[in-house]
């Protein structure tokens, strides 16, 4: 007998968490970045749709880190991508990266982060995130950001809840 389809429900909750990091830059273009926050974008350079400026390509071939804070302009944010100005030694330069391409956002202010499993989103075929581990959701580290090969710091959902 063949199983029935089933529901995705891995790449539903990968959909969502690329999901909440569009709906905080979208925020962010649309009224600006409040208080002391800060977002922490770490992506994959060679992912399909990543533009960034020859140099910085060769400085970061796999993975770079940015971080909005004081100094970005021009950012745009659409279903598939986010677009920004950012200065990189003294000059502007924009950027394109899909959200397929994130693989760690992060808002230390809060302390908020996602990393998203570049292994988990091969195996499937396609891109994707997800939280380290059920019901749990990785936190920065640091406000410097994470960092490939760091372990992340665990922050219980529960912990934020209103008790009777």
């Amino acid at each position: 007998m063949t199983e029935p389809p089933g529901l995705d429900y891995p790449r539903m909750v990968h959909d969502a968490l690329r999901d909440v990091v569009r709906q905080a830059l979208a925020q962010v273009a649309e009224e600006g970045l409040p208080g002391g926050h800060q977002f922490v974008l770490a992506f994959k350079t060679g992912e399909s749709g990543v533009r960034v400026p020859p140099f910085l390509r060769d400085l970061h071939p796999e993975e770079m880190t940015v971080v909005l804070q004081h100094q970005f302009w021009d950012l745009e944010v659409d279903r598939e991508a986010f677009s920004v100005t950012l200065a990189f030694g003294g000059a502007r330069h924009r950027i394109t990266v899909p959200f397929a391409a994130l693989t760690a956002f992060a808002d230390p202010a809060v302390p908020f982060g996602l990393r998203f499993d570049p292994a988990v989103q091969q195996a499937r075929g396609e891109d994707a995130g997800r939280p380290a581990d059920e019901g749990t959701v990785p936190a920065a580290e640091e406000a410097s950001g994470p960092r490939a090969g760091d372990a992340a710091k665990v922050v219980r959902l529960d912990r934020f809840r209103k008790k009777d």
